[in-house]
């Protein structure tokens, strides 16, 4: 049997959900849009749902383009019995909300976590993104690939990988060379010029007067409410200068710390590093290159600035030691 034919066996509903992690991004979103077409020629209908925001302009505008239909957890109404397939993200990842339905399989990208709930995954972290493990199960099934599906998922993978050159495999390259070939050109340029507003220059221009250098490690406070989004993108824009080749970026918001981290030196994984800096404060983890956390609890100006000052300097010393 195909991936997919063992994911369609341990479904037992005619109607499923499928879950992305909590601030959706582009190989998310394609990758959630793909599997529903997929589940769809097995006669199986979905919906795609999250809980948080889409607060990027070109994940937004993905969505309007390529009619993406999703459902934020306030706008439907879940049973226990309803059965979840999650992708892009795993329990036990922070970004991921434990819904009230039964977590029946798992298709991502991200280092595996605990599998004992599932009744199928496939969970291949050496890839760089989700998009392709999807884009795959449409050529291992020999089912043709929709335009607006072959553009979602181009772009997943493009997103994920930063044009190719993070963490991507041979696997990666194919298809996005296959998917590519019938992809919206047009719709795929249009992405790439709405990446940013003019709000978001704001924390770009916070994370240049805050950045603070620890050897190599760049470590920036962004100020308060900034999207998942922006936080991430602009851990990226600090990797970019050549002095720098580890960063810590955080913003307050939801009542808490978040964090992004990006590790470019082969001895420190971010995912690892993260995690171990929030032990016993919050939660994190990610891959090697990439990944966040998150700080919960934190109500005054005092305790925020005394649990950043903990946390950078626990990274410091964590990337140091490595």
């Amino acid at each position: 049997m195909t991936k997919l034919d063992e994911l369609v066996k341990v479904i037992t509903k005619e109607h499923i959900y499928i879950q992305m992690h909590n601030y959706p991004d582009q190989d998310a979103l394609a990758s959630a849009f793909g599997l529903q077409y997929l589940l769809s020629q097995r006669g199986i209908t979905s919906t795609i749902c999250y809980n948080g925001q889409t607060d990027k302009y070109n994940t937004l505008k993905m969505i309007e383009l390529l009619n993406i239909e999703i459902y934020n957890n306030k706008e439907f109404v879940m049973n226990e019995d309803d059965e979840i397939i999650l992708v892009d993200g795993q329990m036990g990842n922070v970004n991921m909300v434990n819904f009230i339905g039964k977590k029946i399989a798992c298709i991502d990208h991200h280092p595996r976590q605990e599998v004992s709930e599932y009744r199928f995954y496939d969970i291949r972290s050496q890839v760089g993104a989700c998009s392709t493990v999807i884009a795959w199960y449409f050529i291992e099934n020999k089912i043709e690939i929709p335009v607006e599906l072959a553009t979602a998922l181009a772009y997943g993978i493009k997103m994920d990988t930063a044009n190719l050159t993070r963490r991507a495999v041979n696997l990666d390259v194919d298809m996005f060379c296959h998917l590519y070939k019938r992809a919206d050109k047009d719709i795929l340029l249009s992405f790439e010029s709405s990446s940013l507003r003019r709000n978001d220059l704001l924390a770009y221009q916070e994370a240049i007067s805050n950045l603070r250098l620890h050897g190599r490690i760049g470590i920036a406070k962004i100020g308060d409410d900034c999207s998942e989004a922006i936080i991430g993108s602009i851990s990226d824009f600090l990797m970019t200068l050549s002095e720098v080749d580890f960063t810590l970026v955080y913003s307050y918001r939801v009542g808490g710390l978040k964090f992004s981290v990006r590790s470019e030196a082969k001895t420190v994984d971010a995912g690892k590093i993260i995690k171990e800096a929030l032990t016993g404060l919050g939660d994190g983890g990610g891959h090697a290159t990439m990944a966040a956390g998150f700080l919960p609890n934190l109500n005054t100006e005092e305790e925020i600035t005394k649990m950043a000052h903990l946390v950078e300097q626990r990274v410091i010393q964590l990337v140091i030691s490595n």
